[in-house]
């Protein structure tokens, strides 16, 4: 605990701790004593822990309690100092966290090498970040802290549209377009014909609710990621009319992998875990009296649904998109290929009152 030299000359060692010493109750000052002379003040039991009932151990002096720290007490002593947290949501959120990652860091005693392996982990994800990418959002999607979230935030009956992830391709800047519009852009794929609804728990139209829709094309790409794209395409913002109908014309999406050049993409690799998401329409509700609804619709019959890293996928939310052959169908009026059509209801929760 001390050097050699404070050992043999403890008046040089500590001359303002000794008259502290002398003025202390005399357990404590036979505590420091024996300190001095190089003893251990207490009989440890291996663990980093005093014995019980100790009174330097159980009440450390506020300006002693950052001195000579275990693996143990570091814990109480880091929140310690978030004593004069003001917000009291905060200082939860702050104590919960520390005791949980040192409880983890105990639990698989990690090393010094895995600890700045980490820390690089972390660095690169953030400098991974930019104004069209998200890796951190990417982390928290594939560890399932996203769903997680969500699934806290947004308890609803199993009858009402359940929620799902939110992805990192929504965009504010789209276009509103009318019923029945061409949303594809303009780009090439297989034409789908989108027929929705929005109703209440009772199955009544919920009229003038906002709808946002966006989606990939046949490749899986995004607008954002198509070489020479510059403007919106396959996303719009409709309004469903006085029976709660919305619809569009666009192209099917395609499964797609999620971004693999960077740290996310490390981790899935080390882990083998697939990249690959299903296809999806992704939409967003929010009508007036109602919770918003984030959600998407994936078809019944891709081959990744049980395996989206995102942890995204719902049984409710699974659905046939039906394909029809050129001249057939609903729609074989409005294209002379073969086509997709898919339809759904989408039932939403009242907000709760205030």
């Amino acid at each position: 605990m001390f050097t050699e030299a404070e050992r043999a000359a403890p008046e040089l060692a500590g001359r303002g701790a000794n008259r502290w010493a002398n003025r202390a109750f005399p357990a404590v000052r036979a505590l420091l004593t024996r300190a001095w002379a190089g003893e251990t003040p207490w009989t440890s039991s291996g663990d980093g822990h005093p014995p019980t009932g100790s009174a330097i151990g159980t009440q450390p002096p506020r300006e002693r309690a950052m001195r000579d720290l275990t693996s143990y007490t570091i814990t109480d002593a880091v929140i310690s100092t978030m004593r004069d947290t003001k917000d009291a949501r905060v200082a939860e959120i702050l104590e919960s966290l520390v005791r949980h990652l040192h409880a983890f860091v105990r639990d698989v005693e990690l090393t010094e090498e895995e600890w700045a392996r980490g820390v690089d982990f972390l660095t690169r994800t953030g400098q991974m970040c930019t104004s069209t990418r998200q890796e951190f959002i990417l982390l928290s999607d594939v560890l399932g802290i996203t769903m997680l979230v969500d699934s806290l935030s947004n308890r609803r009956p199993t009858e009402t549209t359940q929620n799902s992830v939110l992805g990192p391709f929504f965009r504010e800047d789209r276009p509103r377009h009318a019923d029945a519009a061409d949303i594809s852009g303009g780009l090439p794929g297989v034409p789908l014909f989108f027929e929705g609804r929005v109703v209440n728990r009772a199955g009544a139209p919920v009229a003038d609710a906002a709808v946002d829709v966006w989606h990939s094309d046949g490749d899986g790409h995004y607008d954002v990621d198509v070489p020479g794209q510059v403007d919106p395409a396959m996303r719009a913002l409709f309004r469903t009319d006085e029976t709660g109908h919305f619809g569009f014309r666009s192209i099917r999406p395609s499964s797609y992998p999620i971004p693999g050049d960077g740290p996310v993409g490390e981790l899935l690799g080390a882990t083998s875990r697939s990249l690959m998401r299903p296809a999806h329409v992704h939409l967003l509700i929010e009508a007036e009296g109602f919770q918003r609804v984030t959600t998407m619709l994936f078809p019944s019959d891709d081959s990744y649904l049980d395996t989206d890293p995102v942890f995204g996928v719902k049984e409710s939310l699974i659905t046939s998109y039906d394909t029809y052959e050129a001249g057939t169908g609903p729609c074989r009026g409005l294209t002379d290929e073969p086509y997709t059509v898919l339809r759904h209801t989408f039932v939403l929760e009242p907000r709760p009152a205030d």
